[in-house]
């Protein structure tokens, strides 16, 4: 029976295969007729698409370590470029699951993220009808918004597939590589000056060269390089709890908190108290908040010791949070002369709620929060973007997805061993998603597109039936002859 089975399955293959080869012939002629050069595109990505299911497993695990490489490439468009590409590997690869008779791997949560994503469509078809506070013009921003979430439940979608072929910890041990090339230029931009680097590796804000202050890597932003280490300080703890060779993943700790603070991004350093917190809270004794508190005081310290560091906790005392002879009224004032981020801030978010008040209900539309002040920039607060953009449904809808993610990591808590990797990862999961909802308050964490890429990369790994120091090799006999997935 088993072998019946497999004899369809490969006929069915066959038959895509044969029907693939005469579109990319067809497809190749017609582009041969328009421009010579998109013929090498085309083959081109024949051969990654030939790749990705003749070597599914390591095809997938090499562009999750790409991805935290490319967004120093923005202004070509490489990172929307890899991203549709992943769409649509993912959406054919499923398709051809689905087709051949094989069992797609999702999750209830996976339901509940692609429920939400379907509901931010809603967004994109009220705009050009007029339902929003903006009109049609806008349309393209939104697409673009919700295709870069959409992205983020592939990418899941994706990684859900590797359940049972490959071991959960092997995938998180591996996504340690997508650290090199982000470190490496990080090392460059602290070691040369920014006159002599070239302009994709300079952080410049709105044109002006930041004097080599700040580092971001290849993440485009130090804000954005920041809690893409952020996540990778809670994986390197995570390591740390489970390994009999501590050193070196103390050393990637300590390597990782000087970048951190080289970033120079204060609200990451409140997100990074939060994870101590977290991690420090089971079975809370003298040792372990001495530890949290040193390590905090350290990175205070090493932030507090910079020009830069002074000048930004000094910045806090010039705000209406410690000065009670600053009011908000003022602090609008003194926004467009102090040069204080705190007061700038203040200033957006009571703008944006002005706007909000004249479509309390459905906002404006995906996207637009940065059109509607005369600052021209995000939020800087992704609760009343959500608001803003989506009004009070879309803030419900926000906040619900959020809600979900916790309970969703707090049910795997429970339902994991005592003392279990996976139940570690989960806590410390919970400490990372706990500092990006205080981040939420101040900074544009919704827009870190490469964090929450690797994020949902892991709430879709810590999910899996976890069996730890076994093989979980589930696939039947059929899908092992199935060549064109396995190796």
């Amino acid at each position: 029976m088993l072998k019946l089975q497999s004899s369809n399955l490969s006929s069915r293959m066959t038959f895509f295969v044969a029907l693939g080869g005469i579109v990319v012939g067809l497809l190749v002629g017609f582009l041969t007729g328009v421009n010579p050069l998109l013929v090498g595109a085309a083959l081109f990505s024949v051969a990654v698409l030939v790749w990705f299911f003749a070597k599914f497993e390591q095809a997938v695990i090499l562009l999750l370590i790409l991805r935290s490489s490319l967004d120093i490439f923005s202004d070509y468009q490489i990172p929307a470029a890899f991203a549709i590409g992943l769409d649509l590997l993912t959406v054919l690869y499923v398709t051809l699951k689905l087709l051949t008779g094989q069992r797609v791997h999702v999750d209830k949560f996976w339901w509940c993220f692609a429920g939400w994503i379907l509901l931010q469509g809603l967004w994109i078809i009220l705009l050009p009808l007029g339902g929003l506070g903006l009109d049609a013009s806008y349309l393209l921003d939104g697409i673009r918004e919700w295709v870069r979430l959409f992205s983020w439940l592939m990418i899941y979608l994706l990684v859900m597939q590797l359940k049972n072929r490959v071991q959960p910890e092997s995938v998180i041990n591996m996504l340690f590589f997508s650290l090199c090339i982000p470190l490496t230029v990080a090392v460059i931009q602290i070691i040369i000056p920014p006159s002599f680097l070239p302009p994709l590796l300079v952080f410049q804000t709105e044109g002006v060269v930041e004097a080599g202050s700040r580092i971001n890597g290849t993440l485009g932003h130090p804000a954005t390089f920041a809690s893409f280490l952020l996540l990778f300080i809670g994986l390197t703890f995570w390591k740390i709890s489970q390994s009999s060779r501590r050193l070196p993943w103390l050393l990637l700790l300590t390597t990782l908190v000087f970048f951190l603070v080289s970033t120079k991004a204060l609200t990451v350093l409140a997100m990074l108290l939060v994870l101590i917190l977290v991690l420090i809270s089971p079975r809370l004794n003298l040792m372990k908040l001495m530890g949290g508190i040193v390590l905090f005081a350290l990175v205070i310290g090493l932030f507090a010791s910079t020009e830069f560091g002074q000048e930004r906790l000094t910045s806090i005392y010039e705000t209406p949070l410690l000065n009670p002879d600053i009011d908000i009224s003022r602090a609008i004032t003194l926004s467009s002369s102090d040069g204080n981020s705190f007061n700038w801030r203040i200033a957006q978010w009571s703008l944006l709620l002005e706007a909000w008040q004249h479509h309390p209900i459905l906002g404006y539309g995906l996207n637009t929060a940065r059109h509607l002040t005369r600052f021209d920039l995000y939020a800087h607060n992704d609760y009343i973007r959500a608001l803003v953009e989506g009004g009070i449904v879309g803030l419900v809808s926000f906040l619900s997805i959020i809600v979900g993610q916790i309970f969703y990591l707090i049910n795997l808590i429970y339902s994991s061993p005592r003392n279990s990797s996976k139940r570690r990862l989960c806590l410390i999961l919970i400490g990372i998603f706990l500092g990006l909802m205080l981040g939420m308050l101040t900074d544009n964490i919704l827009t870190h597109t490469t964090l929450f890429f690797y994020w949902f990369l892991l709430v879709a790994v810590v999910g899996w039936d976890w069996k730890e120091g076994q093989t979980d090799n589930e696939n039947t006999l059929a899908n092992q002859q199935l060549n064109f997935t396995d190796n």
